[in-house]
């Protein structure tokens, strides 16, 4: 079966050479493309994308920058793909070699599936304190308490059902790969681990945008159990962000190492977001 491999972009010039130079590398039995959905970019993104065409011919790029986010530049590319599989993937990630002859014959087992990530490659030491394994499952098992899920760094979903489920939804700014996994598996359609496809993924590396992904994964995280609280998503009580907070807070005096700075920003920034979540989307019951 014929497959796309659809990439968002917004600015993404200090890695994206990185990502298509590991696509060069790929291979597929039947044929295949790539499709760069660009949200928008200013700097030399696309320019070091179009340098990319002789060795990879049938690389596509498509203007996705009628609307800002990821969901509405992945949308854009799956629909412009012209693959009965869709494999998504990031462009300030690496896949490793094999990485599409596995999504691809996974695919052509299974409906909706997920690699694995390498967390070691791309990020430094600092950024890695508390992750205790260095490969992980891309399928989170039971996320939230809820179904498992897997992120769009690694996914591979037949065209049909993309379609069925109606894409991504454009107005999260984040964990819309969960609410994508929770729709699909909903709709009756398992969510299958790959192990032989292997991502090398990218932390944040600036404390702006670890705090920023941390803030946002936890207003989400509410917002998830608004949509889904009435499917049986279990809820937690509100005092239970609360007293998260505070107990962040009374440990940032005791914080000395960079490696800890970080773990504790992400908390910081994690229950920060639940409780702007709890006020943006009224939970305060739950």
């Amino acid at each position: 079966m014929n497959l796309s491999v659809v990439i968002p972009s917004l600015n993404a010039a200090d890695t994206i050479a990185i990502q298509l130079e590991a696509l060069v590398s790929q291979s597929w039995t039947e044929p295949w493309e790539i499709v760069i959905a660009d949200n928008g970019s200013i700097d030399e993104t696309l320019t070091i994308a179009e340098k990319y065409r002789e060795r990879l011919p049938t690389l596509r790029i498509v203007d996705a920058s009628r609307r800002r986010g990821p969901s509405y530049a992945r949308n854009v590319g799956a629909s412009a793909a012209w693959g009965d599989l869709l494999v998504f993937c990031d462009a300030d990630d690496e896949v490793a070699p094999g990485w599409l002859t596995a999504m691809g014959e996974a695919l052509s087992k299974s409906d909706f599936v997920a690699g694995y990530a390498d967390l070691s490659r791309l990020n430094p030491p600092r950024l890695l304190q508390n992750k205790r394994k260095l490969k992980r499952n891309g399928v989170i098992a039971n996320y939230l308490n809820y179904l498992p899920a897997a992120s769009t760094w690694g996914i591979g979903i037949k065209r049909s059902i993309h379609k069925a489920v109606g894409g991504f939804d454009e107005a999260m700014l984040r964990l819309q790969d969960i609410d994508y996994c929770w729709r699909i598996q909903l709709m009756g359609v398992k969510l299958t681990s790959v192990p032989e496809a292997i991502v090398y993924y990218r932390y944040p590396h600036t404390l702006s945008d670890i705090y920023r992904k941390a803030y946002l994964d936890g207003m989400y995280q509410i917002f998830l159990y608004k949509r889904y609280g009435p499917l049986g998503m279990p809820q937690l009580p509100l005092k239970v962000d609360i007293n998260g907070l505070r107990h962040t807070i009374r440990q940032l005096p005791k914080i000395r190492y960079q490696q800890n700075r970080i773990a504790w920003l992400r908390r910081f920034g994690y229950y920060v977001g639940r409780l702007r979540g709890r006020f943006k989307y009224q939970m305060f019951s739950s």
